[in-house]
């Protein structure tokens, strides 16, 4: 078994916060020795500063925290669901951090810091492989501005990328716009996001207790769902717009997170369209994910989605853009893609469609869940890793 240095986010809330607890929680379940390094405690006379959402969620075990041999806490002045700005003192830190450790590898979660394209020369003085996981989502057509800022982040990380051992992405497409940056294929590993497909399932044949309060809460309203940041890359604006001229009759639309367009959401929420913000309970996630009919995902660029995952592996029937690899997730019946361009249109032309055909939307969710099933569960992800751990701890370390 290894001794894995993680390299992560904890807060604010986000699908990196989520990949790296899911991930490093199940590999010490297979007996991995896993030690979390991640930014949280500021340096001495300075305030640290979060930007993002006002709650994060839980750790995956409260006895994990700075005093304990498996955390390891580095000082930051800016933290927020997309960056982080270390403070002077980080980079030394880590490197005493990593020396004291002595783990058979370095795995890192890319946080977008400048700290990222430091671990290459750190790692090769310190003999260590390096893996990173690559998440800024993306849209490989190009075809807005936000997809033209996300390539932007790609062609800066590139020439450092090409320095790590391997590069983690999420699909074929990812792959494809870094080796035309410059990284090596033979530096790349496809291994897709996945998802526990035990703890996110159909809805039971009895209601857990959970469930059935939001069933009541709801009184008989067929829920259509949005469940992830409220960001402008995530499109919810054009959601809400579509949602305005059909307005789909007993049908309520939920969107459950938190982000900086939380305000401009809460000021355009109705009687049918209401902001849950973030919910922390992993209990009631699941169960609003059962609840819902359609899961909708408009957002103009991604990496792999866990909501998504998460919702198809809940048997919920799903709408998504092509952006990133949410497309590739669904095609071929698994759901239903739709263009990043003209978003409104399209869910206006859908939404009454998934409402006058319940029967269409339950084919869906079950074809979702068989999907996950085959492709994109927790376990063949973790499978992946441990075949990729064993391959560069066992190999010459990268020049």
């Amino acid at each position: 078994m290894s001794h894995i240095a993680w390299l992560g986010k904890k807060s604010p809330f986000c699908g990196n916060v989520t990949y790296g607890l899911s991930t490093t929680e199940a590999l010490r379940r297979r007996g991995h020795s896993v030690s979390f390094i991640h930014f949280d405690t500021p340096p001495s006379g300075l305030g640290r500063h979060d930007i993002g959402d006002s709650e994060s969620p839980p750790s995956l075990s409260t006895a994990l925290n700075s005093e304990s041999p498996e955390v390891v806490t580095l000082p930051y002045l800016v933290k927020s669901q997309v960056y982080t700005i270390p403070s002077p003192g980080a980079q030394r830190e880590l490197r005493e951090s990593l020396e004291r450790l002595r783990p058979d590898l370095v795995h890192a979660s890319l946080t977008l810091s400048p700290l990222d394209f430091r671990l290459p020369d750190l790692c090769q003085q310190l003999g260590l492989p390096l893996v990173a996981t690559f998440h800024p989502a993306f849209d490989a057509a190009l075809r807005n501005l936000t997809a033209g800022t996300q390539q932007l982040t790609y062609q800066l990380y590139a020439p450092s990328l090409a320095r790590f051992d391997r590069v983690i992405v999420f699909s074929a497409l990812q792959a494809d716009l870094l080796e035309r940056l410059g990284v090596r294929r033979d530096r790349l590993a496809i291994i897709p996001n996945g998802v526990d497909t035990d703890l996110w399932t159909p809805a039971p044949d009895f209601d857990s207790p959970t469930l059935a309060e939001l069933r009541h809460q709801f009184k008989g309203r067929r829920v259509f769902l949005y469940m992830g940041r409220l960001s402008t890359e995530k499109n919810v604006e054009a959601l809400l717009r579509a949602w305005r001229l059909v307005r789909p009759e007993g049908c309520v639309l939920l969107i459950v997170g938190d982000g900086p367009l939380r305000g401009l959401i809460q000021s355009q929420a109705e009687n049918d369209v209401i902001l849950w913000g973030y919910e922390s309970s992993l209990a009631r996630r699941v169960a609003l994910l059962q609840l819902a009919e359609v899961f909708l995902l408009p957002s103009l660029v991604e990496g792999l989605s866990l909501a998504l995952l998460e919702a198809m592996a809940s048997g919920t029937a799903c709408v998504a853009t092509d952006a990133g690899a949410d497309g590739e997730v669904l095609q071929g019946g698994a759901g239903i893609v739709i263009s990043t361009q003209g978003v409104t249109t399209q869910l206006r032309t859908l939404l009454p469609v998934l409402r006058d055909q319940p029967v269409l939307t339950a084919e869906l969710g079950v074809r979702a869940r068989a999907r996950v099933q085959e492709r994109y569960t927790l376990e063949s992800n973790i499978d992946a890793l441990e075949k990729l751990y064993a391959e560069l701890t066992l190999q010459p370390i990268a020049a």
